[in-house]
């Protein structure tokens, strides 16, 4: 397996810790009858500052995961793996690690800096590839 592809895992992996950081305190605060429902209305209670900014890092996630998987994919298919794809695909994964706190806890602009660091990295893997 290449490193891109195995960074591609680890952040999915990634992205189920989130998940379960956000799922476990959205499901207290606004409820089962909110949370089991098919949602077709706004809930009642409100969701903490914390717990929302998790959602949003979720959330953030997952259209991350969609270009770095292309980038990932299209690096391994086209068997273009290099050490510096590797590496940025590492730096990518620790941009993500970081980047889920830094969201949860609100750090400002650390975590627009952190996240523009992780979408530089997919880029310039993206690039990588066309060469």
């Amino acid at each position: 397996m290449t490193p891109e592809l195995t960074v591609l895992i680890l952040t999915t992996l990634l992205q189920i810790v989130t998940f379960v950081l956000y799922a476990i305190p959205a499901n207290r605060e606004l409820g089962p009858g909110y949370t089991m429902s098919a949602r077709d209305r706004e809930p009642t209670r409100k969701m903490s500052d914390r717990t929302a900014r998790l959602g949003r890092a979720m959330d953030n996630t997952f259209e991350a995961l969609i270009l770095f998987g292309i980038a990932a994919i299209v690096i391994t298919l086209t068997d273009q793996s290099t050490p510096y794809t590797a590496l940025l695909s590492w730096i990518f994964l620790a941009a993500r690690i970081v980047y889920i706190p830094a969201y949860a806890f609100g750090w400002r602009p650390g975590r627009s800096l952190i996240w523009a660091v992780g979408f530089t990295a997919t880029t310039l893997m993206l690039i990588a590839a066309l060469f």
